[in-house]
């Protein structure tokens, strides 16, 4: 979920694509020309990060485990300009060159890999984080009143590790943090190890799952930790202890939600799932691969964010473990995302999914047409029309195949597509199975005209 409005962004340019692992097209996003690399593929991220809270001060080295696409003997990483590289070395030998400028570390090597060489890439680095300011406002790492958060999407990566930035590298991580130890460290997949030394404390995160660099994540803050339930996925909850009293009944019903999204999408795609709740106020929850952040604002001791505790849980399917290859296809995230709060309205009794498709619909028809849903451009993908007209395309879609059918596709959805990456057009290709009439009209109408179409109605059952 994007945290800032959109702005003008920089001009784009056209694509260069090269195959990945998978059968994966990777390559330039027209809408990010300037994050992602060619000529590799990332397996593994191997990440050591050693931060002083009060100076914001960080050093890291990073481990890159990745395979050549073709003869490299040149290459680059996406690192931000505020964090030097001071090291760098591929397969235990030092580089022959290395510059960095314009969020790139450029790597010269001394002699050329051949294409599906193993390479690891080592890079040590130090500086002061700050958030990357682009077309979004700032992404990444962010520093708290008290703590850190870190929310990169759709380029912060970079603000505090050298990575390929790109939504289709998708990689298992091992991330290692060493902080001052009355400070938790949250970050992806689970936590195998915990060490204390000398006023420090080191967190040891293994994130087995394939995850897109934008998901990887730290929250560092004086957390208070709680076990909300174990089954049928285990819930943890990180916040400070001032808010306990609130969250039970802000975040209390997250089992149900959880129950009932297994139920309509399939099993949890995770080992666990953690929810922080930072001592500052928030202006919207942020999603991260396994993990969700929330403001204190929204644990006011009332349910009025249940919705966005909902819309947040169901990034873990529609996101995080499939993550789009493109950005121009967002509304894959945002549109299920939304429509899964709307289910989930139905479920606990607020409003009917029609009652909240029709609420939205009157919003979108007073709102200007001028987005295309299928490609909305980077200036508007975080725009709330991508996100509400999603739902409805979706909500179109049950309307046209049924409940069942419609049902059993999201779950076929998120099982054909577990932890890969995904586009519109596998969408479409998945659906046709479902429909004994062709979708073509509907696609063509929701996703690749302006003009809002007219409103869908489920049949009455």
């Amino acid at each position: 979920m994007g945290r800032k409005p959109a702005k003008t962004p920089r001009a784009g340019r056209p694509v260069t694509a090269t195959q990945g692992a998978q059968g994966v097209v990777r390559g330039i996003d027209s809408y990010l020309p300037r994050n992602g690399n060619l000529g590799y593929r990332v397996s593994r991220y191997e990440l050591e990060v050693d931060y002083k809270v009060a100076s914001n001060r960080l050093s890291g080295r990073a481990d890159i485990i990745a395979a050549t696409l073709e003869p490299l003997k040149r290459f680059s990483l996406d690192l931000a300009d505020t964090l030097d590289a001071t090291k760098v070395s591929v397969n235990g030998t030092r580089a022959a060159r290395f510059t960095q400028r314009s969020g790139k570390l450029e790597i010269t090597l001394g002699s050329e890999l051949p294409a599906g060489a193993a390479m690891t890439v080592t890079v040590r680095y130090s500086g002061t984080p700050k958030p990357i300011r682009g077309p979004w406002g700032e992404v990444g790492w962010e520093e708290l009143d008290d703590g850190v958060l870190v929310a990169s999407q759709p380029n912060g990566a970079a603000s505090w590790f050298p990575c390929d930035d790109h939504p289709a590298s998708k990689a298992s991580y091992r991330i290692a943090v060493t902080t001052d130890s009355p400070y938790r460290v949250v970050s992806n997949g689970v936590l195998v190890g915990r060490r204390a030394s000398a006023g420090n404390t080191t967190w040891v995160y293994e994130q087995a799952a394939p995850m897109a660099t934008y998901l990887a994540t730290l929250q560092i803050g004086q957390y208070e930790y709680l076990k909300v339930s174990e089954k049928p996925v285990p819930i943890r909850a990180a916040l400070p202890a001032r808010l306990f009293g609130d969250f039970e009944r802000s975040f209390g019903r997250q089992e149900r939600i959880m129950r009932a999204f297994i139920r309509w999408f399939g099993p949890y795609p995770f080992p666990e799932y953690t929810v922080v709740i930072t001592d500052d106020t928030l202006e919207i929850p942020i999603e991260a691969q396994g993990v969700s952040i929330f403001g204190a604002n929204h644990c006011d001791g009332t349910r009025d964010s249940e919705r966005l505790v909902a819309h947040e849980l169901a990034h873990q399917w529609f996101g995080n473990s499939l993550t789009l290859t493109r950005w121009k296809d967002i509304w894959l995230h945002e549109g299920f995302a939304c429509y899964s709060e709307w289910l989930w309205a139905q479920e606990c009794g607020t409003a009917t999914t029609q009652q909240m498709a029709a609420r939205y619909y009157r919003k979108l028809a007073a709102s200007p047409q001028n987005i295309v849903l299928g490609d909305p451009g980077a200036a508007t993908m975080f725009d709330d029309r991508v996100y509400k007209r999603g739902a409805l395309t979706l909500h179109a879609l049950r309307a046209e195949i049924g409940d069942e059918n419609f049902f059993a596709l999201l779950h076929d959805w998120t099982g054909q597509y577990w932890h890969a990456s995904v586009s519109t057009d596998n969408l479409i290709s998945l659906a046709a199975k479902y429909s004994p009439r062709p979708l073509r009209d509907l696609w063509q109408s929701w996703l690749y005209e302006r003009a809002l179409p007219p409103l869908p109605v489920l049949p009455k059952s």
